[in-house]
C-alpha cells in the first residue's frame, strides 16, 4: 500500500459513554494542524502592521508583556482584541455556512443567502436609526435577537409536516429581501449622520474591537464551535437524504431543528460583534471543502480556520491600504465572494 493511500486511511475519533463519534484521517490532521499554523502567523503579522509597525518577535513578546512599552501597549490594548475578534467573527461565519450548506445540501446555501444576516442587520439598524441616543452595546444583544426571530419565521413559514430544505431557502431569500428593504428605508428616511454610522457597521466592520468584544463573542464561539463538531456525525447522516438518514438512526426533524438553531447562533454571535460581513460564510467551507474532503467531523475546523484566516487578512488590507482611513472589512470580503458566488452559480447552471 503506497504512503498518499496510508494518509488517506478513515481514523475513527469517538467519545467513550456518547454517541459523538467522526472519521478523520491522518492528512485531514496534518492540513488542520497547517491551517492552524497558517491562521496563527497570519494574526501575529496583523497585529504588526499599522501606523506604527511592529515587528513579529517584538509582537510576540508583546502578548505576554514583554518587550518596549510602547510595543506592549499597542499590542494588548489596540491590535491583539482586534484581531481575536476579527478571527473569531470569521470562524463562526464560516462553520454556520458549512452547517447550513450541509443541512440544505445546497452549495449556494449560506446564512446570507437564506436571509438570516439581513434579519440580524434590520434589528441592528432599527436600534441605530429609531433610538440614535441608545449605546453602541445595544447593537450585539440587538442583531442576535434579529437573527434568531428571522430563522423562527422561516423556519414557521417553511413547516409543512416537516421542513423541506428547498422551501427552507426560498422562504429566506423572500424573507431577506423584505428584511433588507426595510432597513434601507430606515435608512434613507433617517438622520444623515447616524444613517452612516448604521451603513457602515451594514458593511461588516472590526473596527474599535476591544475586549469587551472578545469576551462578549468568546463563550458563544466555544460552545457553539464544540456542539457543531459534536454534531458532525448528523450532518453527514442527513446529507444522505431524509429517508436513507432516517434508516440509519437518525432522528431527522429533531437532528435538523437542532442544526439549524446551532447555525444561527453562530451566524448570530459573528454578525452581533463583527456586523454583516459578506460571503465569509459562503466561501470559506468550499475552500475547505478543497482542502480536506467533505466528511464533516474535519470539514467544519477546516471551515472555520479558513473563515478566521479571510477575516483576519481582510482586516490587514482594510487598516494598511487606504491609511489613515479604515475601510470596513465587508468590503475586502465582498469584492472577494461576489465573483466567487457568481462563479458557483455559473457552475450549477453547467453541471
Amino acid at each position: 500500500m503506497s504512503r498518499s493511500t496510508k494518509s488517506k486511511e478513515p481514523i475513527a475519533v469517538r467519545i467513550k459513554g456518547s454517541q459523538i463519534s467522526f472519521l478523520t484521517s491522518k492528512r485531514q490532521i496534518l492540513v488542520l494542524a497547517g491551517l492552524a499554523v497558517l491562521l496563527l502567523l497570519a494574526m501575529i503579522v496583523s497585529v504588526g502592521f499599522g501606523t506604527k509597525y511592529v515587528n513579529p518577535w517584538a509582537v510576540v513578546q508583546g502578548i505576554f508583556g514583554q518587550g518596549d512599552s510602547l510595543d506592549v501597549v499597542v499590542v494588548q490594548k489596540l491590535r491583539l482584541p482586534r484581531v481575536l475578534v476579527g478571527a473569531m467573527v470569521g470562524a463562526c461565519l464560516a462553520m454556520s455556512g458549512a452547517i447550513t450548506q450541509g443541512l440544505i445540501r445546497n452549495p449556494l446555501a449560506s446564512p446570507d443567502v437564506m436571509g438570516v444576516t439581513s434579519g440580524a442587520s434590520l434589528a441592528a439598524t432599527a436600534v441605530i436609526t429609531l433610538i440614535p441616543s441608545a449605546s453602541v452595546f445595544w447593537l450585539p444583544p440587538a442583531a442576535f435577537v434579529g437573527a434568531a426571530l428571522t430563522t423562527l419565521l422561516i423556519y414557521a413559514l417553511s413547516w409543512k409536516k416537516g421542513v423541506n430544505p428547498l422551501m427552507l431557502v426560498l422562504v429566506g431569500v423572500g424573507i431577506g429581501s423584505v428584511a433588507s428593504s426595510i432597513s434601507t428605508m430606515l435608512l434613507v428616511t433617517g438622520p444623515t449622520d447616524v444613517a452612516q454610522k448604521a451603513f457602515n457597521w451594514l458593511l461588516g466592520s472590526v473596527y474599535g474591537s476591544s475586549w469587551k468584544h472578545v469576551n462578549m463573542i468568546l463563550p458563544w464561539f466555544v460552545i457553539l464551535g464544540c456542539l457543531s463538531l459534536a454534531f458532525a456525525r448528523r450532518i453527514n447522516m442527513l446529507q444522505l437524504g431524509d429517508d436513507l438518514a432516517a434508516g440509519a438512526g437518525s432522528s431527522v426533524e429533531k437532528d435538523r431543528t437542532l442544526l439549524i438553531f446551532t447555525a444561527v447562533g453562530l451566524a448570530g454571535a459573528g454578525i452581533s460583534v463583527g456586523g454583516a460581513i459578506g460571503f465569509i460564510a459562503l466561501l470559506s467551507p468550499h475552500i475547505a471543502r478543497k482542502l480536506i474532503g467533505s466528511s464533516y467531523g474535519s470539514l467544519l475546523p477546516a471551515s472555520g480556520l479558513c473563515g478566521a484566516f479571510i477575516v483576519v487578512l481582510a482586516d490587514v488590507l482594510a487598516r494598511n491600504l487606504f491609511s489613515p482611513l479604515d475601510i470596513p472589512v465587508g468590503v475586502f470580503t465582498s469584492a472577494v465572494g461576489a465573483p466567487f458566488f457568481i462563479y458557483l452559480l455559473w457552475r450549477s447552471r453547467s453541471s
